[in-house]
C-alpha cells in the first residue's frame, strides 16, 4: 500500500476524529495512513520525510495553534532554518475553525504558510472548515478529494513536474482550496432553502390528494421536517450515508467494591485543586434578562499564582437530572454502581485503536456519565451512523440515516447542530434505539473543564480569586418550555443558592464555613492578556457584560501599584463596558465610579442597549462599539501615536467582529487610509500584542 504521514492537531478531540476518519478511509483507497499527533515528534521526522504529509489542524482561543502542536509551531520558526528546510515535502493541510471569531482556522494557517516559506509545497489545496456553520461542509468534500491528489502525487513521482500543482478537479473537491466563511453560511443557506422550497412543492401536491382528513392542522405535522419527521423531497430519495464507524471498546460491568471516589481521580495533565468557595454575590436584579454571579474561591492554602488577565479551568459535573434520565434510557439505572471495566476488541477493524485516556480504571457506572463524558455533545454524524443499526423501528431508522447522510445536511444542521441537540435528546426522540454502553464511550468525547477569566489582583487579594459568569439557559429538546441550563454555570448557580447574597450585600459577609462548597479549579497556560510591562502605557479596555471581569483585575493591580510608587508614570485606562439596563445589569457599578473617582481609571464610557433615551435627550451610544466611533480620534491617538494597547474582553459572536470593524473603520478614518490598509494596521497591532482579546462564544 501507498503512505502517507497523517499528522492532528487537536484541542478537544475534533482533530484527531477527523484524521482518524481519513486513516479508516484511506485503507479502502489502497493508501496506509501512518497517523500520529502532532506532538509525539519521536515518531515522525519532516526532515527526512519523503511520503506526502497530510495535517489536520484545529485552532483554539482566539486564533492558536492547540497546545498538542505549541512545540511544533516554535520549533519551525526557529529563524536559523533555512528556506529550502523542507523543498522536499509535499502535503496538503485541512484547518479547522469558526468563523464567529476575527482570526478563522488561523491555527492551521499559522502552519500552512510557515511550511511555504521553509519550501514545501501543496499536492493539495488546503480547506478551511467553519464550524459556525457546519465543519463537514468543507471536511467530507476535502477528504473525498484527498484521494484523486494523492494519486497524482504518487503517478508524479514518476518524474512528471508541476508536484505542487497537483489538485483534484473542481468536481472531485469543491471546496478544497480557501473558502471564504460568509460563502460556506450562504451555501448552507441556499441548501436550507432548496429544502424548504422543494418540501413545500411536494406538500401542496401532496395536500391536494388527501381528501380523507377534515382537520388542516393535522396535515401541517406531515408537512413541517422536524427532529424525527423528515418531508420530501428528503423522504424519498435514496440516501448516501457514511460507513460504519468500526466497534472498538469492549465494555464489562462488575459489582461494585464500595470504594470512594472523587471528581481529582479525572485524568488531567494539570494540577488541580480543590477549594472552597468564600462567598457568592449575584451581580444583577432579579427582573434582569440574564443572571450574573460573582464567586469568591479561597485560595489561601494552595499555591496558585495568577495575575489579571489569566484564566483558570473549573472542573464539573454533568447535570445529576440528566445522567438519571440517561441511565433510566440505557436501562442500567440498577447497575449504577457498577464498575465499568474496558479492553480493546479483540477482532476490531479500527486502526490504532486506543482505551478513552479520560476514563479512569474501574471507575463506577455512574462516576464515568456525570465526571468523565461530555453527554451535553452535539453529536456527530458518525455517531447518528452507528445508532442506526440500534433502531428496531423502520420509520427511526430511516430518519437516522437521513440525518447522517449527505442529502440530509440541512436537516442535521437544523434539529441536530443548531438546536445543540445531545445524545439524550436523541435517545429519547428515537424509542426504539438501543446502544449499547460502549457506544457512548467511543463517540463521545471528555467532559471538558470549563475556563473562567480571573477578576481579581492578588495584589489586593492574595488569598482569593475572583470570578464571574453569567447563569446560561437554553430551550431544552426534551421538554416543551423548560430552559436547559448551562453544564458548569447550572452546577456553580445549584451550589451556591444556600448562601447567596443580593449585590447590596457584596463587601459584607463570607459563607459560613459549613456551607462553602469545595470545587476543583486547574491553572491555565498563561497567555498575552496582560498589563503591559510598561505601565506609562495608554491602554484601552472593551468589556461588555461579563467582560469586564479580567478588567476589575487590571484595575486593583493599578491600583495597588500606584499606592506602591506614588511618584511613578502611569499611562491612562479607558474601559467601554455595556449592558442592557443601568438598573438591571450593569456590573460593578459602583466600584467602577471610585476607580474613576480616585483617578485610576481614566475614563468611563458606559452605554445601555435597552434603555431609552430620556424625553428630549439625544439617543446615546448603544453598543461598546458606537462608543468606541464616538471617541475615534482619541483611540486612534492611543494605539497609532502613543504606542497604547487595546484588549477586547467578552462574546466572539457578535460583539467582537463589530468592535474589530469599528476599530478598522476608526484607523481608516482617522489616518486616511483605505480599508485595506487599516486591516494590515490592526493586524500589526495584534503582532505586536497591542491589540488582544479575551473571547468565547
Amino acid at each position: 500500500m501507498r503512505r502517507f504521514l497523517l499528522l492532528y492537531a487537536t484541542q478537544r478531540g475534533q482533530a484527531k476524529a477527523i484524521a482518524e476518519e481519513i486513516s479508516e478511509q484511506a485503507v479502502s483507497h489502497g493508501f496506509s495512513a501512518d497517523l500520529h499527533c502532532i506532538s509525539e515528534s519521536e515518531k515522525y521526522d519532516l526532515k527526512t520525510e519523503t511520503a506526502p504529509l497530510v495535517m489536520v489542524v484545529s485552532t483554539t482561543g482566539t486564533g492558536d495553534p492547540p497546545d498538542t502542536a505549541l512545540k511544533f509551531v516554535k520549533e519551525i520558526h526557529n529563524k536559523t532554518l533555512p528556506t529550502d528546510f523542507f523543498a522536499h515535502l509535499r502535503y496538503g493541510l485541512l484547518g479547522l475553525g469558526d468563523s464567529e471569531y476575527t482570526y478563522f482556522c488561523n491555527g492551521g494557517k499559522v502552519i500552512d504558510k510557515r511550511l511555504q516559506e521553509l519550501g514545501a509545497q501543496h499536492f493539495y489545496g488546503t480547506g478551511h472548515a467553519d464550524d459556525c456553520v457546519g465543519l463537514e461542509l468543507v471536511v467530507e468534500p476535502w477528504i473525498a478529494g484527498l484521494w484523486a491528489a494523492l494519486t497524482k502525487h504518487f503517478k508524479s513521482l514518476g518524474g512528471q513536474e508541476g508536484m505542487s500543482d497537483m489538485l483534484p478537479p473542481a468536481s472531485d473537491a469543491p471546496l478544497n482550496t480557501d473558502v471564504k466563511p460568509e460563502l460556506l453560511h450562504i451555501q448552507s443557506q441556499v441548501e436550507l432553502l432548496r429544502l424548504e422550497d422543494a418540501g413545500k412543492k411536494d406538500s401542496e401536491v401532496w395536500e391536494q390528494n388527501v381528501s380523507n382528513r377534515s382537520q388542516r392542522s393535522e396535515l401541517i405535522e406531515d408537512f413541517e421536517s422536524s427532529l424525527v419527521h423528515s418531508v420530501p423531497p428528503l423522504s424519498q430519495t435514496s440516501l448516501s450515508i457514511p460507513a460504519l464507524p468500526p466497534e472498538y471498546l469492549e465494555v464489562h460491568l462488575q459489582e461494585p467494591l464500595g470504594q470512594e471516589e472523587c471528581q481529582t481521580s479525572v485524568t488531567s495533565v494539570d494540577p488541580v485543586f480543590q477549594v472552597p468557595i468564600s462567598k457568592a454575590v449575584q451581580l444583577t436584579t432579579n427582573d434582569a434578562v440574564k443572571t450574573t454571579l460573582m464567586l469568591e474561591l479561597d485560595i489561601s492554602k494552595i499555591k496558585f499564582s495568577h495575575q489579571p488577565g489569566d484564566s483558570f479551568n473549573v472542573i464539573c459535573p454533568n447535570s445529576d437530572s440528566e445522567v438519571e434520565a440517561l441511565l433510566q434510557r440505557l436501562q442500567l439505572a440498577d447497575k449504577r454502581a457498577y464498575r465499568v471495566i474496558l479492553k480493546i476488541k479483540a477482532d476490531t477493524k479500527k486502526k490504532g485503536a486506543a482505551m478513552p485516556q479520560h476514563v479512569p480504571e474501574g471507575c463506577s457506572l455512574q462516576f464515568l456519565l456525570t465526571w468523565c463524558l461530555e453527554i451535553r455533545t452535539v453529536p456527530k454524524k458518525a455517531l447518528l451512523r452507528a445508532l442506526v443499526d440500534y433502531a428496531s423501528d423502520t420509520a427511526e431508522k430511516r430518519r437516522l440515516q437521513e440525518l447522517c447522510s449527505k442529502q440530509g445536511a440541512a436537516d442535521y444542521n437544523c434539529f441536530v447542530r443548531d438546536a445543540s441537540a445531545c445524545l439524550l435528546d436523541l435517545l429519547l426522540a428515537f424509542p426504539s434505539c438501543r446502544p449499547p454502553l460502549s457506544l457512548l464511550l467511543e463517540h463521545l468525547p471528555k467532559l471538558q473543564p470549563r475556563p473562567y477569566s480571573c477578576a481579581s489582583s492578588s495584589l489586593l487579594h492574595p488569598d482569593k480569586l475572583h470570578f464571574v459568569f453569567n447563569i446560561i439557559e437554553c430551550p431544552s429538546n426534551t421538554t416543551a418550555g423548560t430552559l436547559r441550563k448551562g453544564v458548569c454555570t447550572g452546577w456553580l448557580a445549584t451550589l451556591v443558592a444556600p448562601f447567596l447574597q443580593p449585590n447590596t450585600e457584596a463587601l459584607q459577609t463570607d459563607s459560613p464555613d459549613a456551607l462553602a462548597p469545595k470545587i476543583s479549579i486547574s491553572p491555565r497556560a498563561a497567555h498575552a492578556f496582560h498589563l503591559p510591562d510598561d505601565p506609562s502605557a495608554p491602554i484601552i479596555m472593551v468589556g461588555p457584560g461579563t467582560g469586564v471581569a479580567p478588567f476589575l483585575g487590571f484595575l486593583q493591580h493599578r491600583e495597588k501599584l500606584q499606592e506602591q510608587h506614588p511618584h511613578g508614570n502611569f499611562g491612562a485606562m479607558w474601559l467601554f463596558f455595556g449592558c442592557r439596563h443601568k438598573d438591571r445589569d450593569y456590573l460593578f457599578r459602583e466600584e467602577l465610579r471610585r476607580f474613576l473617582k480616585i483617578g485610576i481609571l481614566t475614563h468611563l464610557k458606559v452605554s445601555f442597549s435597552r434603555d431609552a433615551p430620556a424625553e428630549g435627550e439625544e439617543a446615546p451610544a448603544k453598543y461598546v462599539q458606537d462608543n468606541l466611533q464616538c471617541h475615534s480620534r482619541q483611540v486612534a491617538r492611543i494605539l497609532l501615536q502613543e504606542n497604547g494597547y487595546i484588549y477586547v474582553c467578552g462574546d466572539a459572536k457578535n460583539m467582537a467582529k463589530d468592535v474589530n470593524d469599528t476599530l478598522v473603520d476608526i484607523i481608516s478614518k482617522e489616518s486616511g487610509v483605505n480599508k485595506l490598509e487599516a486591516l494590515k494596521t490592526l493586524a500589526t497591532l495584534r503582532q505586536e500584542r497591542r491589540y488582544l482579546q479575551d473571547i468565547w462564544s
